[in-house]
């Protein structure tokens, strides 16, 4: 299952190794369809305490770290890891494709 991966605005990283993020998504209103701003506020861990106050950054998901921590700020050896996870299910996926559109083409020339 792959792992969200969010961007947003950190809002305050005045606890140790946390950081709090502010995440903005759209959204359409049912009946205005309209497109509406909603944010949430994520608490996400920062081993390095890099992060900064005002700051975008993005953060994975990941296993509960506390009752509240449920991602992980975003660095490259990270970004490895999901990208080689992503080129080896799509290539499956690909080559299930293709075979049974062979087969059917197959079927209409006997035809």
């Amino acid at each position: 299952m792959p792992r969200r991966i969010l961007e947003g605005r950190v809002v305050s990283d005045k606890q140790d190794k946390t950081v709090t993020v502010l995440v903005e998504r759209r959204t359409m209103h049912p009946i205005y369809k309209k497109y509406v701003k909603k944010s949430s506020k994520l608490a996400a861990h920062d081993e390095a305490n890099s992060a900064k106050e005002g700051d975008v950054i993005r953060i994975i998901e990941c296993a509960p770290i506390s009752k509240n921590k449920r991602f992980t700020v975003y660095t490259g050896a990270e970004a490895t890891e999901v990208k080689e996870e992503a080129k080896k299910a799509p290539a499956k996926k690909a080559a299930a494709k293709k075979a049974p559109a062979k087969k059917a083409a197959a079927k209409k020339e006997d035809k």
